[in-house]
């Protein structure tokens, strides 16, 4: 019997994961926010927050010349790193905590530990000793606290992912692609160039997947997601969370199989491939010309 979560614990997944673009008016003025200098990635961060900003904007530079050599392309991010208080002067979208875009160009993150990030400590009684003890270590700070905090933080990147597909002008063909794409982004930079944070990236997703019953689920396609794809994220935010971290788990076997250069393929495929291709298509593009690990996300997809 697989263990099942508490309702609150899995319904915040959705929020964690997915990726919003808030299309509303706010002022691009920052007099209100530090201005951090010596990095490529315009960023601006509340009072006390200079530390998280310095790692998050450092990080993001690296990816940035990671990828710069690969897909030959850098899009333009401005970074905001907001305390609570600041945080509802730059955006409208009302959880603290989550990571998101305004437009496709400004992206919010959180500065500090909130209550969203603290909904995400499962309760390790309930949950098998296994996957128990592999969060202990994964996820416990200093303050030997369990928090969701470096999860959080590699979202950036995973939000990052989504500038380059968007102003890129990648034709992702499908909802659930743009996901497993800036997924496969976000898992091929971090084993690349910080493999000590793997299992901040992995133990999570892998948690709930196999603690999850397919059964239990209203969808559990890739059709169903790109059908129902708002409904699921405004009604079923458990399900929702499921197919991303299936996401999450199937980059990591993509990587393993195709390294760097499955995702160079999967780039330069979507880059060049303008039409929209029905399924039969997409497969056959995905395995002549991206790497079969991609493809088998599509093809053997089976919802267990």
């Amino acid at each position: 019997m697989k263990t099942q979560f508490k309702t609150s614990f899995v319904m915040c997944l959705l929020a964690l994961i997915v990726s919003f673009a808030i299309n509303i008016s706010f002022s691009q003025s920052y007099e209100d926010l530090k201005q951090l200098t010596g990095y490529q990635t315009k960023t601006y961060y509340s009072s006390g927050a200079e530390e998280k900003a310095m790692r998050i904007a450092g990080q993001f530079d690296k990816v940035h010349a990671y990828y710069k050599s690969r897909v030959k392309f850098t899009p333009e991010v401005t970074l905001l790193i907001l305390s609570p208080g600041d945080w509802s002067n730059h955006t409208g979208f009302p959880v603290y905590g989550m990571p998101h875009y305004l437009g496709n160009k400004t992206l919010i993150v959180a500065s500090e530990d909130n209550d969203f990030w603290k909904s995400f400590v499962p309760p390790l009684d309930k949950l098998p000793a296994e996957f128990a003890k592999q969060i202990r270590e994964t996820y416990t700070g200093k303050d030997d606290q369990l928090s969701m905090e470096p999860f959080f933080d590699l979202l950036a990147i995973h939000e990052l992912g989504h500038a380059y597909h968007m102003q890129a002008d990648l034709k992702m063909q499908r909802q659930w692609m743009a996901e497993l794409f800036v997924n496969i982004f976000l898992h091929v930079y971090i084993a690349e160039n910080e493999p000590e944070l793997l299992p901040a990236l992995t133990v999570f997703p892998k948690m709930v997947v196999y603690n999850t019953d397919p059964a239990d689920l209203k969808y559990i396609s890739l059709q169903d997601l790109d059908t129902y794809y708002n409904e699921l994220g405004q009604k079923y935010p458990r399900n929702y969370g499921w197919y991303q971290c299936r996401w999450h788990m199937a980059s990591d076997n993509i990587y393993e199989s195709s390294n760097v250069k499955g995702f160079i393929k999967l780039w330069d495929a979507l880059k060049t491939e303008r039409t929209l291709l029905n399924d039969t298509e997409l497969a056959d593009m995905l395995n002549k010309k991206v790497h079969f690990s991609v493809a088998n996300v599509m093809e053997k997809w089976d919802g267990k």
